[in-house]
């Protein structure tokens, strides 16, 4: 049977590149976002390279849109979904204090409830399906929170934790459930983003470049899967400051984040 993916917010930036990876290798690829333009020349595209397309109207922060259009997408591959990817997500910018209340509220909405509500309804078929993966879009201001990215950071911070907590408690139903860790993507997202990071480390990655490590994290190595990687850095910027933060002590850590956002 063909192998299934459902991606949210693949209409453009991260989610469309993953779609179309996955889709030169003969994927039926879910593509989902509230962007229905985009999507129509993805499921073209997905068609040109190779793979199947299935696309449709999701607000993520909808949990009854969000069931009905897994249960739509599983039906077609026999009640199963091989790979969920949690990409859908929104960034702000800007002193914590001067950003809008609202803004804050709707990045926790999409970033956080998000992912929950696609992480909850998609169980029953991910648990269905031999060796799925989950792979949940995280970010490096998980590593340490970051200045005039507060709310931003806090919400990568709840993506990690539940990666973590899912990593453990899926593996028993055979599921694996890891996040990506990218710094900045020049992508509309951080279009008009400018913060002390953004000065001092640039923005260098491109969508191409997280789409092509999502694949190499769910096509891991049964050597690399033995030792049960959770957290995938993006770019050697990411996998530096994990690095980083992982053998500093907590005060050197705070030290250099305080830097590298000109704090």
């Amino acid at each position: 049977m063909t192998r299934s993916v459902f991606i949210t917010g693949a209409a453009t930036g991260i989610g469309r590149a993953t779609a179309l990876l996955f889709a030169g290798r003969g994927y039926r690829i879910g593509g989902y976002d509230v962007d229905e333009d985009g999507l129509r020349v993805l499921a073209a595209d997905i068609t040109a390279v190779g793979g199947t397309p299935v696309v449709g109207h999701l607000d993520v922060t909808d949990p009854e849109e969000v069931a009905q259009r897994l249960s739509e997408f599983a039906e077609g591959s026999g009640g199963t979904i091989d790979i969920l990817i949690n990409n859908a997500g929104l960034l702000n910018a800007g002193r914590f204090e001067e950003i809008p209340l609202k803004v804050h509220h709707r990045e926790i909405e999409v970033n956080v409830k998000g992912v929950v509500n696609g992480l909850h309804a998609a169980f029953p078929y991910l648990k269905n399906t031999p060796g799925a993966v989950v792979v949940n879009l995280a970010s490096a201001s998980a590593i340490y929170g970051q200045a005039e990215l507060a709310n931003y950071s806090a919400t990568k911070f709840f993506v990690r934790a539940i990666t973590e907590a899912l990593n453990l408690e899926w593996g028993r139903y055979g599921i694996r459930v890891v996040d990506m860790w990218p710094l900045y993507v020049n992508t509309s997202m951080t279009k008009d983003v400018k913060t002390g990071t953004t000065q001092s480390l640039g923005i260098r990655l491109t969508a191409q470049d997280i789409a092509a490590d999502i694949v190499a994290a769910v096509d891991v190595s049964p050597t690399r899967k033995a030792l049960a990687q959770v957290h995938f850095p993006v770019g050697l910027q990411a996998k530096a400051l994990a690095a980083g933060a992982r053998f500093s002590p907590a005060w050197l850590t705070r030290l250099v984040n305080k830097k590298l956002a000109g704090h």
